[in-house]
């Protein structure tokens, strides 16, 4: 392929957080060619976080990004899937799109359960729109995974009268993105909520008006809801040169560059290189999704303009939850941590936990103490060290126990 020019045609190949930022934030940064930003979705590009709260509670039916596609010159192309990408070509269901440069955000896709034809996953508009018809009082919900999903569910579904059971296989809420004995402080909301959490069972079978578990016990749903995590959207991509790891993320550089020629990727569906962490991050979360889109038009950018290369995408992982009446934050990562140390406890209103690896502050949960987060997120930023005494005083600026 030719020298990359800004005023070759771009396309941007999934329309979620990541592309939409990736191809506003091209046009902006100078990029004189066409641009298309195709979507699977027949939508226009929204925002996801509010699916699983103001839309399920009827608060609002869309979540339109606020953004002038047609004043940018930003061609939208939604209900179009990607089928397959060669060399200077993207193939859709509905025909092919040359381009200069491509960027790949296609996300990810939810997990199916075996054996759950008429289960509901929460990933799309059109999800929370059709499982918001069906949270009526007095409904039986059953929610297959205490995740962050299942949580923020649970707590709506509880709002709005149904009655709620939460079927989590590992051994507490949140199995695998926290310890067992953090998640585990977790399982009294559920109870306080009156939502029924039964831990260390999984599904054996999902019926049309009950769910079998693998411990005999049979609960009557009217309604079923997955939440068990996402795979990476990238089945389109085999034969494609675009390198995947095991689980289907694609593989990119410190600048979010494929292993092919003019191929970018961002989101969701990107296993990118942490020099701060020492290994490569897999990120599902909108942050993620917002920083990375900017990030990769930056990149995309430099090279057509022959700069300097853009700055190694290398940010301090954030994410958020609102469950049960409390604003949930996590930021950073506890993965490699030697030290753990507690500010408040888990019984005050507020509290949160410091992971610390030889006393440099690497990760922090935080639940309803944002101030601490900040202070948290700039801290790993700059690989702060910590006096662990002063940082378990919860009356005290986090920022106040740097050594």
């Amino acid at each position: 392929m030719a020298e990359l020019s800004i005023t070759d045609p771009m396309v941007v190949v999934g329309a979620g957080m990541a592309g939409a930022q990736a191809a506003l934030a091209l046009r902006q940064g100078g990029w004189r060619g066409p641009i298309a930003l195709v979507g699977e979705e027949r939508h226009p590009p929204y925002d996801r976080p509010p699916l699983s709260k103001d839309v399920l509670l009827g608060k609002r039916d869309s979540t339109e990004l606020d953004i002038d596609w047609q004043d940018l010159g930003v061609e939208l192309l939604p209900g179009r899937r990607a089928t397959a990408v060669a060399p200077g070509v993207l193939h859709t269901d509905a025909g092919e799109l040359p381009y200069g440069g491509l960027v790949i955000a296609t996300g990810a896709a939810p997990i199916a359960l075996p054996g759950s034809d008429g289960a509901r996953v929460l990933r799309t508009v059109d999800d929370a729109l059709a499982l918001r018809a069906e949270l009526v009082p007095g409904a039986r919900l059953v929610l297959v995974g205490a995740g962050w999903i299942g949580a923020e569910t649970a707590t709506v579904a509880r709002q709005l009268g149904c009655e709620v059971t939460v079927v989590e296989a590992g051994p507490a809420p949140l199995a695998g993105a926290l310890p067992t004995e953090l998640g585990a402080l977790m399982a009294d909301w559920y109870a306080a909520a009156g939502a029924e959490l039964r831990c260390g069972t999984g599904v054996a079978a999902v019926e049309p008006d009950a769910v079998e578990l693998t411990d005999g016990t049979r609960l009557p749903a009217d309604l079923v809801v997955v939440g068990i995590g996402a795979r990476p959207a990238t089945g389109w991509l085999a034969g494609s040169g675009v390198g995947l790891d095991a689980s289907g993320a694609i593989l990119v550089d410190e600048r979010l560059r494929t292993g092919a020629e003019h191929v970018w990727a961002a989101g969701d569906c990107v296993s990118y290189p942490s020099a701060r962490f020492g290994t490569r991050l897999a990120v599902q979360h909108w942050d993620h999704a917002l920083q990375s889109g900017r990030a990769v038009a930056a990149s995309v950018l430099a090279t057509a303009l022959g700069q300097e290369p853009a700055e190694p995408y290398d940010p301090v992982p954030y994410f958020w939850s609102e469950q049960f009446g409390r604003m949930v934050q996590y930021v950073g990562r506890h993965a490699g941590a030697d030290r753990l140390v507690w500010r408040g406890s888990a019984q005050d209103p507020a509290w949160a936990v410091l992971w610390l690896r030889e006393d440099r502050l690497v990760g922090m949960l935080a639940v309803d103490r944002p101030r601490d987060v900040t202070q948290a997120r700039r801290l790993i930023a700059t690989g702060a060290v910590l006096d662990p005494a002063k940082a378990a005083d919860a009356s005290l600026q986090l920022k106040a126990a740097v050594a």
